[in-house]
């Protein structure tokens, strides 16, 4: 079973199915079909003898000359005659019916087990049953009670085996119409099968195409429609869109990590030749291990941020959101980077009380303290940062200027990508990871970010929070 396709083992669970389905109904129509038919019988018993009751009279005195012409047949019953019509049905349908004296003897008529039959006693309009020889006999009597017919019964008796012709035409008939049907809609389901697995066979080719090769553009292509299938493909689609789009950052992320780790392990490995390369006076090696400290520190800091962008992208999960105060925390964060004062630099602080938004706390620090740190690289000496936190009814806006260096018109669509240093010989040790972490941040709590700036006149980066 479990070798065979999906096509293959749904069609033989629904052939299954319907063999059963069909097999339940054969049996369910022969067994209605009998009751049917007997109970049919058992009508057309009591329809005929009471048919034949207005068929049977009594006269006391008949004429000889009005008997030539009479096609009735009579017969001699105490003083008078019984008058049996010509319409009088001996047999119908497999129904016999008879007139009998109460003791059983036969007046007239034909009753095939009225031998068998002698000691069973009439009942008026009653349906009795007796068997003989294996056989089922329905008998039905009725009474006769006009004037002059008093003593007379009239008896059916029909067979039930009468019933078993139909039954075997309806058995016959059955065996050859639903096995047919049966055929026909095992090959209709098959092919309907087939053509509603196709789509997943082009979803299972594509994904083989592309698992097999390089090209993640690639597509699945099942032209219009709204079933299971196409929202499947559709889905697809999207998870193969967001595999390139991954593919590719994960490739420029590891080109530039490698671009960037490329020089400091340069100059560390320059480093640890140069100085072993002969006798070094103490001072000239305690040069060398601070070159290297600081490269491996650039490292470090490098690695570190890498890390946290990774764990941005493939686990946001783990960052949780909860509803937090902004104002206590951007006050906070700016009261403790105040005392820094690098460079000179005054750091200023204006947030609005009380203004909420939902986030994660550990992210929204980590937004504004980088925010914070860039003004401070590129700020003037004794310049100023302004921190502004305000609100309207859907969400927060948080400003960090500055009125240092600025950033020229063609850096600023490039600042938030990755390892971008607009100036790289004023970065101060930065790794070009700061701002880019910054608008992932933003992202990730559903905000925007912008930034409006121009050479030798600061920089005021604009961010807004959805409560």
């Amino acid at each position: 079973m479990k070798r065979l396709s999906i096509r293959a083992r749904i069609t033989l669970w629904f052939s299954v199915a319907l063999i059963l389905s069909v097999a339940l109904t054969y049996f369910v129509i022969l067994s209605v079909s009998r009751q049917i038919i007997q109970k049919t019988i058992r009508d057309d018993l009591v329809k005929t003898v009471e048919d034949n009751v207005d068929e049977i009279e009594y006269f006391s005195s008949i004429d000889l000359e009005d008997l030539e012409n009479d096609v009735d047949f009579f017969i001699r019953y105490g003083d008078g005659y019984i008058e049996v019509d010509d319409d009088f049905l001996d047999e119908v349908n497999g129904v016999y019916t008879s007139l009998c004296q109460s003791d059983g003897a036969l007046v007239y008529g034909e009753n095939p087990i009225i031998l068998e039959s002698e000691g069973l006693g009439f009942a008026d309009s009653q349906t009795n049953r007796v068997t003989l020889d294996h056989t089922l006999y329905y008998i039905y009597d009725r009474e006769l009670e006009a004037e002059g017919l008093e003593g007379l019964w009239l008896r059916g008796v029909v067979s039930e085996a009468q019933g078993e012709a139909e039954l075997s035409a309806i058995s016959r008939y059955s065996l050859i119409i639903l096995p047919s049907l049966v055929i026909l809609a095992i090959i209709g389901g098959y092919q309907i099968a087939r053509r509603a697995l196709l789509p997943i066979r082009k979803i299972a080719e594509t994904a083989g195409r592309i698992s097999r090769g390089d090209d993640l553009k690639e597509r699945i292509e099942l032209g219009e429609g709204d079933d299971e299938l196409h929202q499947l493909a559709e889905q697809f689609n999207e998870m193969f869109a967001r595999l390139e789009s991954s593919f590719q950052a994960q490739q420029q992320f590891i080109s530039d990590a490698s671009h960037e780790l490329r020089t400091p392990v340069t100059v560390i490995s320059a480093q640890c030749e140069l100085t072993l390369d002969e006798e070094r006076e103490p001072e000239e090696y305690k040069k060398a291990l601070e070159t290297i400290q600081r490269q491996s520190r650039k490292m470090n800091r490098l690695i570190r941020h890498m890390l946290d962008f990774a764990r941005l992208e493939l686990s946001p999960e783990r960052y949780a959101r909860e509803r937090l105060n902004l104002s206590e925390m951007v006050c906070d964060i700016c009261e403790d980077m105040a005392l820094i004062r690098e460079k000179g630099i005054a750091l200023s602080c204006e947030a609005r009380q009380d203004v909420y938004v939902c986030g994660n706390r550990e992210l929204l620090t980590r937004l504004l303290t980088n925010l914070i740190s860039n003004a401070y690289r590129y700020g003037k000496p004794d310049g100023h940062i302004r921190v502004t936190l305000t609100s309207d009814e859907n969400g927060a806006a948080l400003l960090v200027e500055d009125d240092g260096i600025g950033i020229a018109g063609k850096d600023l669509p490039n600042i938030f990508h990755r390892f971008y240093q607009a100036d790289a010989s004023r970065s101060d040790g930065g790794n070009g990871l700061g701002l880019a972490m910054v608008k992932e941040i933003v992202t990730f709590h559903g905000g925007e970010i912008s930034v409006d700036s121009s050479p030798g006149r600061g920089s005021r980066f604009s961010v807004y929070l959805p409560k």
